[in-house]
């Protein structure tokens, strides 16, 4: 390998517990995930037996309590571990976002018997979630939601259709959201329901230009009836939950993004100094040597960002703003280190033949979900402004 081939992040990490869990973590995804990446993704395979081996290695509770199984990791740690596994293959990478936001409600809100009974296997037993928000008329405006929760007895009965569900169709458990009061925000409440539940069904996965690996699917709630134990929360606390989950998530999402980025980065720098013209390797010539020095500042700037919000977060101290904006950079930074990506590679990059191609196409999805870059805009902005006149 030239002298000039990427090197592993120099990592800032709290303790030396965390430094040998991202060697862990580096370890399982070059032996287990970066080799079949390429394969899968376009075979359109969701790897769950590397979540199984996640899930028994300790990687799908980091941020949760050990007391039910999670790893008692801080968000500053966590993230960096979903960047190193979204630089292998993002499928896996916001796989285990996914699952750690919808893992969420329960934790932070679920009584002290709901969280026995149901934690240890979310956290560590082998299951896989799915979040439960937006639905096919209700996306940036999550709060119009429709599918409906009405209460029978000691159970509810759900009905309605949900969207662009990661897992969906795969989850062992899905966190809902539902409509159990009035019109609006204050009339949604929050249900754990059992992937198996009776009346619960997905439609094909969606055909997607990306992340071909990670099925989105529709899910259906035809009458799907749960018990009150398994209401997340008050009724009409939902929303708040949905967004306080959102928050955490969306830095997720910027982890991920920047994984992808420096995954892009690391084969642009590869190729440039093994790639010879006019007698020279590319990575000499100026005009690409900037291009490359502006995605790696663009990285680490992204990659500082996440983390600024992550120890805000793990202090206790408010963070929304700072979710947003490391949302809204590094996926913007995603979108425009792989499109440099595919330019350095030149007509190789625009191929099957190398990955970029397929950075490309999955950081695009990166600037949609969790909160479209429109919406996080929003969001900067009523932090600095207030909110809109109406």
């Amino acid at each position: 390998m030239p002298d000039r081939a990427p090197q592993p992040v120099d990592r800032q990490l709290p303790t030396d517990e965390a430094r040998d869990l991202i060697s862990l973590v580096r370890d399982i995804a070059q032996r287990e995930v970066a080799p079949a990446a390429a394969e899968e993704e376009d075979a359109g395979r969701f790897p769950r037996e590397l979540f199984t081996l996640l899930s028994e290695s300790g990687l799908l509770g980091l941020p949760y309590d050990a007391e039910h199984g999670g790893g008692d990791q801080p968000y500053e740690v966590y993230l960096q571990v979903l960047e190193e596994l979204a630089m292998a293959r993002l499928t896996v990478g916001l796989g285990v976002s996914v699952h750690t936001l919808a893992s969420y409600a329960l934790a932070a809100y679920g009584t002290k018997e709901q969280q026995a009974e149901h934690l240890p296997a979310m956290l560590g037993g082998g299951l896989l979630g799915a979040y439960c928000l937006s639905e096919p008329a209700s996306g940036s405006d999550a709060a119009s939601l429709r599918t409906r929760a009405v209460r029978d007895g000691d159970h509810w009965v759900i009905t309605g259709t949900k969207a662009w569900i990661t897992h969906g169709g795969i989850a062992d458990f899905y966190t809902v959201m539902a409509r159990t009061g009035e019109e609006g925000p204050r009339g949604i409440t929050a249900f754990l329901v059992p992937g198996d539940a009776e009346g619960l069904s997905a439609a094909a996965p969606e055909k997607k230009m990306g992340m071909k690996g990670s099925p989105t699917a529709q899910v259906h709630l035809d009458g799907v009836r749960v018990s009150d134990s398994r209401r997340l929360g008050e009724e009409g606390q939902g929303f708040a939950i949905a967004l306080s989950a959102l928050d955490g998530g969306r830095l997720g999402i910027a982890a991920c993004a920047v994984g992808l980025a420096q995954a892009a980065l690391d084969e642009a720098l590869r190729y440039a100094a093994e790639r010879r013209q006019f007698g020279r390797p590319i990575a000499d010539f100026q005009g690409l040597r900037f291009m490359l020095a502006d995605m790696a500042t663009q990285i680490e700037a992204g990659r500082a960002l996440y983390l600024a919000a992550a120890r805000l977060r793990d202090a206790g101290r408010p963070f929304a703003k700072q979710a947003a904006m490391a949302k809204l950079h590094c996926t913007d930074t995603a979108m425009r280190v792989t499109t440099d990506a595919v330019q350095i590679l030149g007509g190789y990059g625009y191929t099957a033949d190398f990955p970029a191609e397929r950075y490309l196409r999955e950081a695009k999805v990166l600037q949609i979900v969790e909160g479209t870059n429109q919406i996080q805009r929003m969001v900067i902005a009523r932090h600095l402004a207030g909110p809109e006149s109406r």
